[in-house]
């Protein structure tokens, strides 16, 4: 069966913090020591396949969650870049939501905020760049 655990106000912590919660959560999970309550109340899921090779996916919203985002895998593909075609490493990113809670255009701006995020992460701090 599915388990969500939940990684509890991630907005505020940084991001050794949340790579910590969620390595301790998963392993606690695995081992059926998760208490009911760390699976419960999550707003938004992050799920990933590319660890299996899987390019990309439809994740399916876990309710009562708003949305969830698909991580694929990292391939080195053809891209054109300034007009040339260069090898690059490349990710596809699935994201799914409640049109009921979210509008599309804004699920769109969030996801493409992503994308930009992930291609320049000096953004997140942009005093180190």
């Amino acid at each position: 069966g599915l388990i969500v655990p939940v990684v509890r106000r991630a907005d505020k912590k940084d991001i050794r913090t949340v790579a910590r919660e969620v390595k301790d959560l998963a392993e606690r999970a695995r081992s059926g020591q998760l208490k009911p309550d760390e699976a419960a109340g999550s707003t938004f899921t992050v799920t990933n396949l590319g660890m299996y090779g899987v390019d990309h996916f439809t994740p399916i919203i876990n309710q009562p969650e708003s949305a969830i985002l698909g991580v694929g895998c990292i391939k080195e593909r053809p891209v054109v870049v300034n007009g040339v075609i260069e090898v690059r490493p490349v990710m596809t990113l699935s994201l799914s939501f409640d049109h009921r809670l979210v509008d599309g255009s804004v699920a769109a701006e969030f996801l493409g905020r992503v994308r930009e995020l992930l291609e320049n992460p000096y953004g997140l701090r942009p005093e180190l760049a």
